[in-house]
């Protein structure tokens, strides 16, 4: 397996880095060219993270004691809107943003291609995450759901750290190239 999979990297290869270098994360917000597609692409991908955080959270709740009902209904909207709005996210990114991303960028093709990667590897991970909390549903709809809570928080904390990875390596690849290329874009 390759050391530039999702679950083995530590991040970006330096190849794939070249434009972080000329745009340090830490500047991102004073460049002329951040409003806009930057600033909202940065807030879909902190709005993943915090909902995946309340997913955990409210999974941990229920299993020190947690009411069962509202259990249920939290974990079905805020797995329902994580799932798919991730998907959604990832076919945008795919089809429109990567390739025109690459076109801008020739020289990052490479990295564009790693991060389409990485969603067909996170595609497996949503399809399990999916299967972990309708199971956790149906048990919770039996009068059951301790056990399976405990699965899903499993699946839901061995996501985490895959996702936050990838929106990290997706920030730093696609960023620096928005914030490069501005309105040419």
């Amino acid at each position: 397996m390759s050391d530039l999979a999702l679950n083995l990297r530590a991040g970006l290869p330096d190849a794939l880095r070249v434009l972080l270098r000329d745009y340090p994360r830490d500047l991102w917000e004073a460049h002329r060219n951040f409003d806009g597609l930057t600033r909202f692409w940065l807030e879909r991908h902190m709005m993943f993270r915090q909902v995946l955080g309340m997913w955990q959270q409210e999974t941990r709740g229920f299993l020190d004691g947690g009411d069962t009902r509202a259990h249920g209904a939290r974990t079905s909207q805020l797995g329902g809107f994580l799932l798919s709005q991730l998907q959604g996210h990832h076919q945008i990114e795919d089809g429109h943003y990567f390739p025109m991303l690459s076109r801008a960028e020739p020289r990052l093709s490479r990295g564009f291609a790693l991060l389409d990667a990485d969603h067909h590897a996170l595609e497996a991970e949503l399809s399990a995450l999916a299967e972990a909390g309708n199971t956790h549903l149906a048990a919770l709809a039996e009068g059951a759901g301790r056990d399976s809570a405990g699965a899903l928080l499993a699946r839901l904390d061995g996501f985490a750290p895959l996702l936050d990875r990838h929106l990290t390596d997706e920030e730093e690849g696609v960023g620096p190239v928005i914030l490069h290329h501005g309105a040419r874009l």
